[in-house]
């Protein structure tokens, strides 16, 4: 499917009473959705890297309380760390997207990477196990995600990360996966000082990045590089609604994570020569100029922050 093709139906869907979820069915018929168990399976592989992460940074996820921005469709990493001991993990969303048939297939594919799972929080496997069992079950009998997890997983939609009702540091951990790469700007600088808050003396912010132009998944004949072609202006015609994308490049997160007053422990920024041969083969645009190619190109990132540990912000 061309890419503008895909930009100007988001655009009416967004724009129609009942839009949201004729766009939900379509990614079911024809986007990512059609193949729920590629879609999860990666999202897994994602999950098993963030631990990776938070286990070597020193927080590991059994015992951790940990706060979710952007729950999606289905709650994929909030339930993986529930499965692994974690103490509670609250998943937030400025809409509420979740879908109930899609949350149960969740719970029940994790019965595939129990083992994992156990692996990579150092939850007995047999434990991890039963939870599952125990979660598929009481989702199958009707529960919603609070009951099926005895209390652990809380599902806050709407809700905005950057204006939360927690306390001052409170949780441990606040996280995202591909999320930020379609938060504006200001609201990015608005989340990080709220994780800032939120979080305890040497709490960690991980953020899983994917700030590749989304449009390439569809359209072949372009590379995630693409969008650097437009100004602002022009490219206002293709963000929508379900596909908005800020074009921050990886460093302004980190950058902004910085001014917020973290210090950064993780930060996996890498130019790699496919994205500089296809950035020299195309015409940047003149408002991009100014970052190096080394920077510019790179369409992925995960980083973690974490707060001072006296607690005192700079």
């Amino acid at each position: 499917m061309h890419w503008r093709a895909k930009g100007v139906l988001q655009k009416l869907l967004g724009s129609v009473p009942g839009g949201e979820q004729a766009h939900y069915l379509l990614q079911r018929r024809f986007g990512g959705l059609r193949g729920f168990t590629r879609e999860f399976e990666i999202k897994m592989d994602d999950w098993r890297l963030m631990a990776g992460h938070l286990r070597d940074a020193g927080l590991p996820i059994a015992g951790a309380r940990l706060f979710e921005i952007g729950s999606g469709w289905y709650p994929t990493f909030p339930f993986a760390c529930y499965l692994g001991g974690a103490k509670q993990v609250i998943t937030v969303d400025l809409t509420r997207h979740i879908k109930w048939d899609l949350v149960l297939s969740c719970a029940e594919q994790l019965a595939h990477h129990t083992a994992l799972i156990a692996e990579a929080t150092g939850a007995p496997e047999h434990d991890v196990l039963q939870r599952q069992r125990e979660l598929a079950g009481r989702l199958r009998q009707g529960d919603d995600v609070g009951t099926a997890t005895q209390g652990v997983v809380v599902y806050q939609a709407p809700s905005d990360a950057s204006h939360t009702t927690l306390p001052a540091h409170e949780l441990d951990c606040v996280f995202s996966n591909s999320v930020l790469e379609h938060v504006l700007p200001d609201a990015v600088d608005a989340i990080f000082r709220e994780a800032m808050r939120i979080l305890v003396p040497g709490g960690i912010m991980f953020h899983s990045v994917n700030c590749g132009d989304h449009y390439a998944y569809v359209d072949h004949s372009i590379n995630q590089l693409n969008y650097l072609k437009y100004s602002d202006r022009q490219w206002r015609h293709w963000d929508n609604a379900f596909l908005y994308q800020n074009r921050l490049r990886a460093y302004e997160f980190v950058d902004r994570a910085v001014a917020a007053g973290f210090d950064i422990v993780l930060n996996t920024e890498c130019p790699r020569e496919t994205r500089l041969a296809q950035l020299a083969a195309m015409h940047v645009h003149p408002q991009f100029a100014h970052i190096p190619p080394e920077r510019l190109c790179v369409t992925s990132i995960d980083f973690i922050g974490r707060t001072h540990v006296s607690g005192a912000q700079p």
